[in-house]
């Protein structure tokens, strides 16, 4: 991460912008339950909102350093911080009521990748689960500002269809001044007849 966003997401303008703009909207029409998972939390701007909101919130961080001031901050508390992957998730399957991915999908480097974090999100949900997020919308000024960091915007128009390639239901897409999603895992079959 450059210098400019690693600044930027651990500010508390960041947070607050998160708090009173961003989360409110994606979270509006989701049930998160009470055990959610957080992919990519950086520095944990979104992490404070959403642990008001569940019993059990567990961040899972790709970078050592933030997962372990996620750690340290959070310790005793209702979050659980972890070091690894998105794409490579340690959790069983149907582990988690929620997930949640905000402003953090354009910076893992291939569409490919994007989807397999999406595919790993999708088999630690339970039936019926809910992977709600945001993300920034490709710009100009969002491609200067990432200058020597990964940049990989979430094109809006392709986004549904990779959700329901992947298998997501009842899919929610929000287009304004960002990209918010919601998307939720199959409910389990009933019986047949």
């Amino acid at each position: 991460m450059n210098n400019n966003h690693a600044q930027l997401c651990a500010s508390p303008q960041w947070a607050a912008h998160l708090h009173d703009n961003v989360l409110p909207i994606a979270v509006a029409r989701a049930e998160l339950g009470k055990e959610l998972l957080e992919v990519g939390p950086g520095p944990g701007a979104a992490t404070e909102w959403l642990r008001t909101r569940v019993d059990r919130l567990v961040a899972v961080e790709v970078d050592p350093e933030a997962a372990a001031h996620l750690a340290a901050r959070y310790a005793g508390t209702n979050v659980e911080a972890h070091h690894g992957s998105g794409a490579a998730l340690d959790f069983a399957d149907d582990s988690f009521d929620s997930a949640a991915s905000f402003t953090m999908l354009h910076h893992v480097p291939t569409t490919m990748l994007q989807n397999r974090v999406l595919a790993e999100i999708l088999r630690v949900l339970r039936p019926g689960g809910v992977l709600v997020g945001a993300d920034s919308l490709p710009s100009h000024s969002l491609h200067e500002f990432h200058e020597g960091d990964v940049y990989n915007p979430v094109e809006p128009a392709a986004f549904l269809v990779r959700l329901q390639t992947l298998g997501y239901v009842d899919i929610t897409i929000g287009v304004g001044d960002r990209l918010t999603f919601s998307a939720h895992k199959p409910a389990a079959a009933g019986p047949r007849n």
